[in-house]
């Protein structure tokens, strides 16, 4: 963080988290409305039981479940645990993600930062409800994805642009197009594992990883294949799957593109070593 003041990084990274516990409970609505086709922003969130609208006090992040002791107020139906889960979880990831982004800054300005910084937070948000679909429905829907193009394009590029570092803009048309054009490969190779989903995921998370560099893209691309088949493995050896069962990869997509980001550079600087290439 040495081009943020200090005070200004530990407000930011605070701000973060708040602003996570916001977004984490819309992330909750998003992930149960999008697949079944609904609208986002009305009608206003309501118990499924008993129909009655979430009043504003029991609709604060985390706290409402914790003092609702897990029940709706009127019907004292269970509610369940995901959604704090979710909130709580999308505010850590918030302030490890500006954590990580403003480690990285390369000092080329605060405005460039904050661009970068609001790039890979929709990134966050974007990753917890794809994983929690996919997981639920099998699907990435195209509402959640298509956008990512753009918003991650404009966000990303703006920021090369306000920079001057047009490498950066290079990378990630390289990453996003390497990474679509792979997995669009494999999905024809092996269309019964690899969903079209999937290939669009790929051009959006290229896009991100190769932002930050070339060890950031290729442990992230391969980091995804590692985990999964590292699950899936254990799946079949706990017979909880066979060979013929459909598990979501888009998770494990994401699962490895987040590790590339947080962990890339330093795996690959290491894997380069090892070879004796630096």
């Amino acid at each position: 963080m040495a081009s943020w003041p200090a005070g200004l990084a530990l407000l930011t990274l605070a701000t973060s988290g708040v602003f996570g516990l916001a977004i984490g409970s819309f992330l909750n609505v998003v992930v149960y409305r999008v697949p079944i086709h609904l609208s986002v922003v009305s009608p206003p969130s309501a118990c499924p039981r008993c129909g009655t609208h979430i009043a504003p006090r029991d609709n604060i992040p985390v706290l409402s479940w914790l003092l609702l002791a897990g029940k709706c107020r009127t019907c004292r139906t269970s509610i369940s645990a995901r959604y704090p889960l979710v909130e709580a979880g999308t505010a850590l990831s918030f302030v490890a993600v500006t954590w990580r982004m403003l480690s990285g800054t390369s000092g080329a300005g605060i405005a460039s930062d904050v661009l970068v910084l609001t790039g890979f937070l929709y990134l966050v948000a974007m990753s917890i409800a794809l994983a929690l679909i996919d997981i639920d429905v099998h699907r990435l829907p195209n509402s959640l994805v298509l956008p990512s193009y753009v918003v991650g394009a404009g966000l990303l590029g703006s920021a090369a642009a306000l920079s001057g570092d047009w490498v950066a803009m290079l990378r990630a048309g390289v990453g996003m197009a390497a990474l679509w054009l792979a997995y669009f490969i494999l999905s024809l190779v092996y269309p019964g594992g690899m969903g079209f989903g999937d290939v669009k995921l790929a051009g959006v998370l290229g896009l991100f990883l190769g932002h930050l560099g070339w060890g950031e893209l290729a442990v992230g691309a391969f980091a995804a294949f590692l985990l999964g088949g590292i699950y899936a493995v254990g799946l079949l050896a706990a017979g909880r799957a066979t060979r013929t069962s459909g598990i979501p990869f888009g998770p494990w997509m994401l699962v490895g593109a987040w590790v590339g980001i947080f962990f890339g550079a330093w795996l690959w600087n290491g894997y380069l070593a090892v070879l004796g290439a630096i």
